[in-house]
């Protein structure tokens, strides 16, 4: 059995030594972004992306080895586990495997193949699929016993084949092979349910389908379990080879066939046994594998969706801060009126209220005259809009509010609201804000998210952020899982300010927590700030390997210590005294000091414990100590007298921020209240495999109109601006084009369907001409 480092080692293609170390370091409480930051000696580099595969999958295996221990027991407490069959156990390499081994031995219910063999019925099956020149009927007449309640032959024969079906089917090499052939050529049907074609129309393009299970994309799929799950559809998974109601053998009839030694040759038995093939693959192995293969295909899907939201988190997360400036955030609404709120510049509220702009009240100057006062009285530089209902209304309102008060100095800015309602409403806000109403909560969440996205996203549940496809789809624990990791690394990449960050940030860094997060707040509200890292010692419960873990991702700024405020770890802060001390220089004069830093050789200032990628890590962040990995910030800027779906106009360039990506494509905010979706076949003059090649969630990119469906509020966009594009879009088929155009509620498109081969004509006959003629006219 290939060990579980070597195994690991394989498939993240690094050496076991590597492995063995990760292993070793995650066994010992260290957590990812700790182990790659800091310990890249020992993992000789693995980043985070990597460490975090290699944890899951260490699961998995030991799962699988657990599983594997307990199957050997079982079989064995039976009296029934051989040299050859342990060493088979003993190789499985999935989950999958080890299950079929053990199938013939797993404790089951009393099956009609039980009860055969404890009428006697056994040596009857053996004979005839020993010997097929036997008369079926006439063997079985020796075994007709009415007080074994075997009454009659055909009662002898229907027992003789359902212990030759179980065989067949608790065959695991047998199972394996039908189980491959199946994923690799298998084909998903689907059909409307009767009755379900009016209420569920949504569900149109997958009345009559057909696609091989491989090539169903992760959306697209996951639309089929949708349509399932709300019995709009009937889904069938089938060999290529199969046509429905045909009673020729397949390529998986004829593997079972072989396998047992069952050829027709004309003989008593042949066409016996020929049946008993059929049912075993038509009644038990078909059903068993098509339940786990939509199995995996769902589960492969929902890992992509997962994925998919996890990159566009990341890149929210990791969006341009405008950094702590005073700001306006308003949070647009009609009838209940623009929730404002004002931030100062360590993102504190310093006032909220409400302002009825548009209909019922449409007190317009009202609203421009308080907005001017209070930008007098607290001097906001930035006004955050919400991108909900209203929100170009309210961008016009405060266009028209920095045309009038030019000297204000006033910037807008559209950010994503998506999540604030959740956040409103939510204990976090709730302990942050207890006395105030749940409508202003909104208006101080959009005006922090624009100061700092990261330091204020971390606050809702990655859920409700609404960045994925099919998010409600998938495993929700999985789903969370990944989630929480991406957010852990994305706050640990940046750091985290100790003496500014809230509980629900703080228990985002590595070996905090929320009970050591609220622990720290604690502190810091009853003694002050923390002066340096080594008081975090201080914090209840705040022990010397949570400190381990935290301390390099915690920033002090503006205490005694300058490395304080760096990525550097207490730990290595010797190091950087040895630096100093060996090149004359204080540590303070080292800070900032690139061409110097550069000249230096790392190599020369190693020792047992840090190596030279430590201490390179160490003289970068020396050169900009502290420095925000995120990008220079940036916002759209959407086109005046472009506010609705009726304003936009076929060729129509416009800016936009794009709000999530797919793998069929791009959403992209263009202003108008509903996202366009780019088609991956329109973001380049190239072809694009994986569109986060091209863009990420919160790009600022220029786009040119396609096509507007008012009615289904549908917009086509390109990133292509010349011609080119629009010429394209009319010569893809039909189905391509629903796709690129729509959006689901949940953010994905509805599928695009593969054209179905025609159907030969009835006048064809069957066979092959017919086979031929469907072929000639697909193609």
């Amino acid at each position: 059995m290939i060990s579980i480092t070597r195994r690991l080692a394989e498939e993240l293609s690094v050496a076991t030594s590597q492995v063995d170390a990760a292993v070793r370091l995650i066994d010992e409480g260290n957590t990812v972004p700790f182990i790659a930051r800091y310990r890249k000696e020992a993992t000789g580099g693995l980043d985070d992306s990597q460490l975090r595969k290699l944890d899951e999958r260490l699961g998995y295996l030991r799962e699988m080895d657990e599983r594997r221990a307990a199957i050997l027991k079982s079989i064995a407490e039976q009296g029934k586990l051989t040299e050859a069959l342990a060493a088979q156990i003993e190789a499985a390499d999935s989950k999958a495997r080890l299950e079929d081994l053990y199938l013939p031995y797993k404790v089951k219910r009393r099956t009609k193949a039980q009860i055969a063999r404890e009428a006697g019925l056994e040596p009857l099956a053996d004979a005839l699929l020993g010997d097929p020149s036997l008369d079926p009927s006439a063997v079985a007449q020796s075994y007709v016993d009415p007080a074994k309640e075997v009454p009659d032959v055909k009662a002898a024969l229907d027992g003789a084949r359902q212990i030759l079906i179980e065989r067949m089917a608790e065959d695991a090499d047998l199972l394996g092979g039908l189980r491959n052939l199946l994923w690799d050529s298998g084909i998903v049907t689907s059909k409307v349910a009767d009755g379900m074609a009016e209420s569920g129309a949504k569900f149109s393009d997958y009345f009559a389908y057909r696609e091989p299970i491989r090539a169903i994309p992760s959306h697209r799929a996951l639309a089929l379990f949708r349509g399932r799950n709300e019995n709009v559809l009937l889904l069938k998974l089938s060999p290529a080879d199969e046509e429905e109601g045909s009673r020729l053998p397949g390529e998986c009839e004829r593997r079972i066939a072989a396998r047992f030694g069952i050829v027709e040759k004309g003989r008593p038995a042949d066409s016996w046994l020929n049946d008993t093939v059929r049912w075993a693959w038509r009644v038990k192995i078909h059903l068993h594998l098509e339940i786990e293969l939509m199995a995996r295909l769902r589960e492969d899907a929902e890992r992509e969706a997962i994925d998919v939201f996890a990159r566009n988190l990341k890149s929210l997360l990791l969006a341009a801060p405008a950094g702590m400036r005073p700001t306006i955030g308003l949070d647009p609404g009609l009838r209940t009126g623009v929730k404002l709120a004002v931030i100062d510049g360590t993102g504190k509220v310093v006032h909220t209220g409400v302002i009825h702009p548009h209909p019922p009240r449409n007190d317009w100057e009202g609203s421009i005259h308080a907005l001017a006062a209070l930008a007098e009285r607290f001097q906001p530089e930035l006004i955050a809009i919400g991108n909900g209902t209203a929100s170009r209304e309210t961008d016009r309102l405060a266009s028209d509010l920095i045309h009038r008060y030019p000297a204000l100095g006033l910037t807008k800015v559209v950010v994503s609201e998506a999540g604030a309602s959740v956040y409103s409403a939510s204990e976090t806000a709730a302990l942050e804000f207890p006395e105030m109403d749940v409508t202003l909560r909104g208006a101080v969440s959009i005006a922090r998210r624009l100061q700092d996205p990261l330091a204020e996203l971390v606050k809702i549940d990655p859920k409700a952020i609404g960045v994925g496809q099919y998010q409600h789809d998938v495993d929700q624990q999985q789903l969370g899982r990944s989630l929480d990791a991406v957010v852990e690394d994305c706050v640990n990449g940046v750091g985290v300010d100790v003496n500014t960050a809230s509980a629900a940030l703080l228990a985002r860094v590595a070996g905090l927590g929320p009970v050591l997060a609220r622990n720290i707040v604690t502190h810091r509200d009853s003694n002050g700030p923390f002066a340096s890292r080594l008081d975090l010692k201080q914090v209840d419960r705040l022990g010397p390997k949570a400190f381990e873990q935290a301390a390099g991702f915690l920033r002090v700024v503006g205490g005694g210590n300058p490395l304080d405020r760096s990525a550097v770890h207490p730990e290595a802060y010797p190091v950087v005294e040895r630096i100093a001390r060996r090149t004359g220089r204080d540590i303070k004069g080292l800070i900032g000091d690139g061409a110097f830093l550069r000249s230096l050789d790392p190599a020369d200032y190693t020792d047992e414990r840090f190596g030279v990628p430590t201490i390179t890590d160490i003289m970068a962040e020396l050169e900009k100590p502290g420095r925000d990995p995120r990008g220079a910030f940036k916002t759209a800027a959407f086109k005046e007298g472009v506010e609705e779906l009726k304003d936009l106009r076929l060729g129509m360039i416009l800016e936009g921020t794009v709000t999530n990506v797919t793998n069929f494509g791009a959403f992209v905010d263009i202003g108008v209240h509903q996202d366009g979706l780019v088609h991956i076949s329109m973001m380049a003059d190239k072809f694009v495999k994986d569109p986060h090649t091209v863009v990420q969630a919160g790009d600022v990119v220029k786009v040119k109109v396609l096509e507007v469906d008012l009615g289904r509020k549908r917009i086509a966009l390109s990133m292509r601006l010349d011609e080119t594009a629009v010429r394209a879009l009319r010569d893809r088929e039909t189905g391509r084009r629903e796709e690129g155009r729509a959006r689901r509620p949940d953010g994905a498109p509805p599928p695009r369907k593969p054209a179905a081969p025609a159907a030969p004509s009835s006048s064809m006959g069957g066979g092959a001409l017919a086979e031929a003629f469907a072929r000639a006219k697909k193609r």
